[in-house]
């Protein structure tokens, strides 16, 4: 084996050792060293009793049993030799399993699928595999992403790439697909700043002024809240909606203010419309260009009233 892990792979679990890949400033070795006898032998264990079986009847009516069998997780053969790296066993059970939409489709307790798992994993080789033999990239896991979120939750230039390439008829699909926070694929590589991701994304084309379904914030919007100048720029080059507001209101450039990065709100404030350059002042703002002072007859709480008597 060439790695090792132990556990589900949460994609973006913290506390999950197989996570490894997902965290760009955690250490990216096998974790082989650290584990303790048992656990290695628990990780040779999950192979071994989910292996390949050579049914010695061919006319049995259950010849590839292995294609039933998954562990606690819900992990299949074809999680685990992903999971493990071996390379050898995945290509031959996707070769044995080809067109096999039910098996090579078959999700874990967390919803992942091979594609999932391959993603995470940055196999590259064995996501190509599985998408030729007939695996669905439209499938969501448990947080809602697809394989194609996650490449892009990763910054994943070969990941994306072949997604892209190898999921002609479903990569419109895959595009407006968002997840369980409402991102699509492009606000994703937005939110983590992948430029290359982005102009790939909308290239291929992702909707640039896609709104978050919980308060319509775009692209465009997210560049501004991180302050991301060059993301900025580039969704302007793309031709994104300067004057789209959100659910509340605000387009891009009123959420410029009050915020250090001077050139996105310059920018902004050049191309956007008149009555969405600035924020719109509130009552108290417009209360507060006059001092206010109490009459001769005004008091406070001078409503209360007993008896018809007014208390002062």
């Amino acid at each position: 084996m060439s790695r090792h892990y132990q556990g589900d792979v949460r994609e973006g679990d913290a506390g999950d050792v197989r996570k490894d890949k997902l965290q760009q400033d955690e250490r990216m070795d096998s974790g082989l060293d650290s584990l303790k006898e048992e656990e290695y032998s628990a990780i040779i264990s999950d192979i071994n009793n989910l292996r390949l079986h050579v049914s010695p009847d061919p006319q049995s009516c259950d010849p590839e049993p292995w294609k039933t069998e998954v562990n606690e997780d819900g992990d299949s053969l074809l999680h685990l030799a992903i999971i493990h790296e071996e390379k050898a066993l995945v290509k031959e059970v996707i070769r044995r399993s080809y067109r096999d939409h039910c098996y090579l489709n078959k999700h874990n307790h967390l919803h992942q699928t091979a594609l999932h798992l391959a993603v995470i994993t940055e196999q590259h080789d064995i996501s190509l595999l599985l998408l030729q033999a007939g695996c669905d990239a439209e499938i969501q896991d448990f947080r809602g992403n697809t394989a194609l979120h996650i490449a892009c939750k990763q910054g994943s230039l070969r990941g994306v790439a072949v997604l892209v390439q190898h999921c002609d008829k479903q990569l419109p699909a895959l595009l407006k697909s968002v997840n369980y926070d409402g991102h699509t694929c492009l606000h994703l590589a937005s939110i983590n700043g992948f430029l290359a991701l982005v102009e790939i994304l909308i290239t291929k084309g992702a909707d640039i002024n896609a709104q978050e379904p919980c308060n319509g914030r775009t692209a465009l919007h997210m560049a501004v809240d991180l302050q991301n100048y060059d993301l900025m720029s580039l969704l302007l080059k793309f031709g994104a909606d300067v004057n789209r507001v959100t659910y509340q209101g605000y387009s891009p450039c009123q959420l410029t203010w009050g915020r250090n990065n001077l050139r996105i709100q310059q920018q902004l404030v050049a191309v956007t419309q008149n009555n969405l350059q600035h924020l719109p002042e509130s009552e108290e703002e417009d209360s507060s260009d006059s001092e206010y002072e109490y009459s001769d007859d005004e008091i406070m709480y001078d409503d209360c009233v007993i008896g018809g008597v007014p208390l002062h």
